[in-house]
């Protein structure tokens, strides 16, 4: 397989960025994506779910963002300041070598807007300065630079027009008619307007530095190179500090989770603690295929694995703050959606914009997510494991957490008998997916539990015997002649949901349908090692056309193979996974197996999370066995 830096090549009918090769930025509010050529490809405010200001991912003509040299389109080498979300990006060139830092900038507390403090988690030291900040500077030689900022308001629907502001040529303004988004462009190059576009082209000499500022807030922009060096660093400085509160294994693997750390802080709204399935929308499954979501909201069933994850990297402010989300919306509401809106949102309307081309061609673009209003079992579940976990680790239920579980567990009890659309949000026939009675089950087993934390022992008792029963029905009728749990009730296929099998404690790690489970996923749902969510042909999702590997689901199996003592197979499938993370280390939702590409929408929070399980399984199960050898 290809590493993804290479795959440019191999994208011959379509021309497209590779996914995985695009940096990730954030504040905390909005994200930004950076192709390697120096072009803001992906922006939306004011939230990093508002229709973008930048939209090229999705549709040649729908605003971009470049700087870099005028005469080189493809970088010497990028990184991320280490431990920071600030990108830099390096460029050789024939007559010399200018480096570029992209960061959206974070600076002290000051927000003054009532809608945001009504509805902001614990306020933090920092906040989001709402500036797009972009420095560049030349080392060595001179090297001709060119800026060219071409906003696309409503996902380039709405051109702006440029007007020069208080500064001179120095700074613009870019307003577009019936939007409220108004952008400033604060810069010490000369501007100039052509249409909707900004543009400064300059001759940097070594040691010339100058900076670029794309704002939209209260805060005033830096005015000078030196003020927006400051405020890189000032970034820059939160990122580490925050990552230093994190607990870091020391192993070769430790970079990998320290980024996936910083991803899923990104990815985090600020003002609610969601954590954001992605920052896109409509990155395919398949080049050219359909299976393009909006995924730039928040899944209930990741509160699980989020809080498994933060907390076992030491990020017990992050799981407080997203777990506080999670049981606002549960009290708020009668009936508990699968997903919500990063503000705490129900209703998110699903429709397309036909007059983008979509990535690499791939139609449709959506927006909205109408699998809002599905019905899916394993929703009960996991806000109980999230209370659960949550509880443990805190050693305190909260008073108002109480009432809600026993809305949820009923809920579980009355519902797990029917069938539903399952994890994976079929748009096909409903089915009994063993997964979603599995889900149901972990409601009602740690609704009992929780039950018996507090003293409620006879609810506990009541509660334990309708998760046994719920069990018998699973064993009964979701395992098959082999002894493997199948996809849904009366079908030999198998699926990787079943994965969470041993995860979420259905049955012991040792018990033979768990085994038997794990080795027929990883023996016959892999391509080259890498597991699919299905096989396709075997289930009515409601949707043509082929899928890559889910790269959660083979991070999954890493942590069930070492859940089932396959230590080595474990560590040699982690291994595999993470040589195939992006040159930023990080990852899509799918691997093509046959390009090694990225697919699906970027940075997938959900795979991030199962890598830090999974990482954290293979180092744990390795120090036990090392400890254990030792011993004898």
């Amino acid at each position: 397989m290809q590493a993804s830096g290479e795959m440019a090549s191999s994208m011959t009918h379509v021309k497209a960025v590779p996914i995985a090769d695009y940096g990730f930025l954030s504040d905390g509010e909005v994200t930004a994506l950076v192709a390697p050529g120096g072009d803001v490809d992906w922006m939306c405010l004011p939230r990093l779910d508002s229709p973008s200001v930048f939209g090229a991912l999705l549709g040649r003509h729908a605003g971009r963002f470049r700087l870099g040299p005028s005469d080189v389109s493809v970088p010497t080498a990028r990184r991320y300041l280490p431990g920071t979300m600030v990108l830099e990006t390096s460029w050789g060139t024939p007559t010399g070598w200018i480096i570029v830092r992209d960061v959206l900038l974070i600076g002290p507390w000051h927000h003054d807007d009532g809608v945001s403090q009504k509805h902001r988690r614990t306020p933090a030291d920092y906040d989001a300065e709402h500036t797009l900040l972009r420095t560049i500077r030349c080392v060595s030689g001179e090297v001709q630079t060119v800026m060219e900022c071409e906003p696309v308001l409503d996902y380039g629907r709405s051109p702006v027009t440029w007007t020069y502001a208080d500064h001179g040529y120095h700074e613009g303004r870019a307003e577009a008619a019936g939007s409220d988004v108004s952008l400033t462009l604060t810069t010490d190059l000369r501007l100039g307007f052509e249409g909707g576009q900004a543009s400064a082209r300059t001759l940097l000499k070594e040691g010339d530095e100058r900076f670029i500022a794309l704002s939209w807030g209260a805060v005033a922009p830096p005015t000078t190179s030196e003020e927006a060096h400051d405020r890189l660093e000032w970034t820059a400085h939160h990122w580490q500090h925050w990552l230093a509160r994190g607990h870091f294994p020391d192993h070769p693997w430790r970079s990998y989770l320290q980024r996936s750390a910083l991803t899923l802080k990104g990815l985090t709204y600020a003002p609610t603690g969601a954590i954001a399935a992605a920052a896109t929308t409509s990155l395919p499954e398949s080049i050219g295929g359909e299976r393009n979501y909006d995924y730039r909201y928040t899944w209930i069933r990741d509160a699980t694995f989020a809080l498994w994850g933060m907390y076992s990297l030491g990020f017990d402010w992050e799981a407080v703050d997203f777990f506080s989300f999670i049981a606002d919306v549960a009290e708020r509401d009668e009936d508990l959606q699968i997903m919500y809106g990063i503000g705490g949102e129900r209703d998110l309307p699903e429709s397309t914009l036909d007059h983008l081309q979509g990535y690499a061609a791939s139609r449709p673009v959506r927006i909205g997510n109408a699998a809002h209003s599905q019905v899916q079992h394993d929703v009960w579940g996991a806000l109980l494991d999230s209370v659960y976990l949550h509880s443990k680790v805190a050693d305190h239920l909260d008073g108002r957490i109480w009432p809600i579980l026993g809305k949820q567990v009923e809920a579980a009890l009355k519902h797990w008998r029917e069938p539903d659309a399952g994890i994976w949000e079929v748009r096909g026939e409903l089915q009994h997916f063993t997964s979603s009675k599995i889900m149901c089950w972990v409601a009602v087993d740690r609704g009992a539990r929780l039950a018996s934390m507090i003293g409620q022992d006879s609810q506990a008792a009541e509660w334990q015997l309708a998760a046994d029963e719920i069990k018998a029905d699973i064993l009964e009728h979701g395992v098959d002649s082999r002894g493997v749990l199948t996809q849904y009730y009366g079908t030999d296929a198998l699926d990787a949901s079943l994965l969470l099998a041993p995860l979420v404690r259905f049955l012991p790690a040792d018990h033979p349908v768990i085994r038997a489970t794990v080795l027929a996923i990883a023996d016959e749902l892999t391509v080259d090692g890498l597991a699919l969510r299905y096989r396709v042909e075997e289930t009515d999702d409601g949707f043509s056309g082929e899928e890559g590997t889910f790269t959660i689901c083979s991070f999954w199996l890493v942590s069930a193979l070492s859940e089932i003592g396959e230590t080595r197979r474990a560590h040699e499938l982690c291994a595999k996974l993470l040589s195939f993370a992006g040159p930023l280390e990080l990852y899509a939702e799918e691997i093509d197996t046959h390009t090694g590409r990225h697919l699906g929408n970027f940075p997938q929070a959900f795979t991030h999370l199962a890598l830090i399980n999974a990482v954290m399984h293979v180092i744990a199960t390795e120090s036990a066995a090392a400890a254990a050898a030792d011993q004898s």
